[in-house]
């Protein structure tokens, strides 16, 4: 049989220094809103009011329930490995004196993730969520505006996380990582709600 031209065909996969360089020769401007994910440079989707507003509160309300025990990322990159560097949302992580000036913050330093998906569900969802399960990073929480659902997932084991389901109470989220904080995200998906599940089937 003969081969197909996609299995002909070598990509070349850029990593994580390579990547920075294209930055530092002005290739790639602090503007522009991509990130690495398997060596290739993904567009990110534009943001949107209502996904911009969604990681406001949420940031917000995640360090005033923090406070000095964790620092917030706010659309930061996160090194996961030679071949990855996405941009979540939110990140709570490790404190550390020099608030990563040194080095971007490495799967082991993450305690959560945040992504908040307005246009982006299907990508977070089965790229980006895999990634963060393949890092061993334990807890991740999707926002899906549409859907008005936060999922919470949980126990990553390969590619996946075994423990999956929607936030029942807005108002009391529980960081696994930091047992004693729970995060008030009520209004995140407008004022009126006041819990995240609406009856979807899970993602």
């Amino acid at each position: 049989m003969a081969a197909s031209v996609e299995s002909l065909l070598v990509r070349h996969r850029l990593d994580v220094d390579d990547y920075h360089r294209m930055g530092d020769a002005g290739i790639l401007g602090e503007h522009d809103r991509v990130e690495l994910i398997g060596g290739e440079i993904i567009d990110m989707a534009p943001i949107g009011p209502p996904h911009a507003g969604a990681v406001k509160r949420q940031s917000n309300r995640i360090k005033s329930a923090v406070g000095e025990r964790a620092i917030v990322a706010t659309q930061d990159p996160v090194r996961i490995d030679r071949f990855n560097e996405p941009e979540p949302d939110i990140a709570l992580l490790r404190p550390r004196e020099d608030y990563y000036s040194q080095t971007h913050p490495a799967p082991a330093d993450i305690l959560l993730i945040v992504e908040v998906a307005e246009t982006s569900l299907r990508y977070d969802r089965e790229v980006k969520i895999p990634l963060y399960a393949q890092a061993g990073i334990p807890e991740v929480w999707l926002v899906d505006i549409a859907g008005k659902t936060l999922w919470i997932y949980r126990d990553p084991k390969g590619d996946r996380y075994r423990d999956l389901a929607p936030a029942g109470d807005l108002a009391h989220l529980l960081v696994r990582a930091m047992p004693d904080t729970a995060v008030d995200l009520t209004g995140v998906f407008g004022k009126s709600e006041t819990t995240a599940f609406t009856g979807k089937s899970r993602p």
